[in-house]
């Protein structure tokens, strides 16, 4: 390493022996970040952490990196998470929502992503079928195997913990369908809300999927206009966040839109740089500056060309983009913007 991060162990010979180590290593990129990794690690040590926490620490780090490594070839490919019940009957109407939803993300070159366990997530993988799913299972002393159908394929990844587990869900989703489901559905539904609503996560389309004549999804949104939005707990905007259907077409399309010229977002310096399939004209940039302007907090909306720290991450760097300074917490409005970018022309 031709000079070492600010992050060491604070013992001058021990951070040569880290650098040499990962220089013997030959990787091929990220040397920096490998060595504040394996300093971690050392300090951790050194410090006495109880075997117990470092326990907690190197399994978490090992289910990750297991988990980037299958993901690593499908990175290019959009991939549906579908939560919902693990006690649904294969004869229960959202069994075969959730099974004729997968087929149809299929068929639109998505993968699917489930828990793995049986009922809704059995359902999702049975309609998507093995060569096109993940299962990101959660080992539980009731519940520790996986559905047959994901069971014996390399796709398969167990997990011991439900935060690695759930850092996997948002990291590698490109969009969510939500299907009834008790505790856990619940949990899920509210955890990606609360993330998306934060900026703690990827913003992404949200579907909450009801089979036809069931009313569970317009149930619990009942419950949140008057127990959260009537009591001033979440903003009006919030709700914009979710999409509630009982027809697995409509479900589709909501989940296809979010990228018809949408594509990504990061943030580089004080600026939010989103990403588009296709340039903005005048008269639509100017609409985003008219109607959006609440969630700048400096200058306007505008046009740029890739920058260099996304030329130097090769990311995405044939796309168009516009740029503005985010005021960092109106994300329900931000999600408003990309509506309007997908529904532009």
């Amino acid at each position: 390493m031709n000079r070492l991060p600010r992050y060491r162990t604070g013992d001058p010979d021990l951070d040569q022996s880290v650098a040499t180590l990962i220089d013997a290593a030959d990787l091929p990129a990220h040397d920096d970040l490998v060595f504040e990794t394996v300093v971690s690690a050392v300090r951790m040590g050194r410090e006495r952490v109880g075997r117990a926490d470092l326990k907690l620490v190197n399994a978490a780090l090992k289910e990750l990196r297991y988990a980037f490594h299958v993901f690593a070839p499908y990175r290019d490919v959009r991939k549906c998470t579908i939560f919902g019940s693990a006690r649904t009957r294969p004869d229960d109407p959202a069994y075969a929502c959730a099974r004729d939803f997968g087929a149809a993300m299929v068929d639109h070159d998505w993968m699917v992503m489930t828990g793995a366990g049986p009922g809704i997530m059995a359902a999702g993988l049975e309609g998507a079928g093995p060569e096109n799913s993940f299962g990101i299972n959660i080992v539980l002393p009731f519940e520790a195997n996986a559905n047959e159908i994901i069971a014996d394929d390399p796709k398969l990844i167990n997990f011991r913990y439900f935060f690695t587990r759930k850092v996997t869900f948002m990291k590698e989703t490109h969009g969510y369908a939500l299907l009834p489901g008790g505790f856990g559905t619940m949990d899920e539904a509210f955890e990606l809300l609360t993330l998306m609503q934060t900026g703690k996560s990827y913003l992404a389309p949200v579907v909450m999927l009801d089979p036809p004549g069931n009313t569970y999804w317009d149930t619990w949104r009942e419950f949140v206009e008057r127990e959260l939005l009537g009591a001033g707990l979440i903003s009006e905007h919030d709700l914009d966040f979710v999409y509630i259907t009982d027809s697995v077409d409509d479900a589709v399309e909501e989940l296809c839109r979010f990228f018809r010229n949408y594509d990504s977002m990061r943030f580089v310096g004080s600026r939010l740089v989103v990403r588009l399939n296709r340039e903005l004209d005048t008269g639509e940039l100017a609409e985003l500056n008219r109607d959006f302007a609440d969630i700048v907090s400096e200058g306007e909306i505008e046009r740029i060309d890739a920058t260099q720290s996304e030329i130097d991450d090769g990311d995405s760097i044939d796309k168009a983009r516009i740029a503005l300074r985010f005021d960092r917490a109106s994300y329900a409005r931000l999600r408003q913007m990309v509506r309007r970018i997908n529904d532009f022309g």
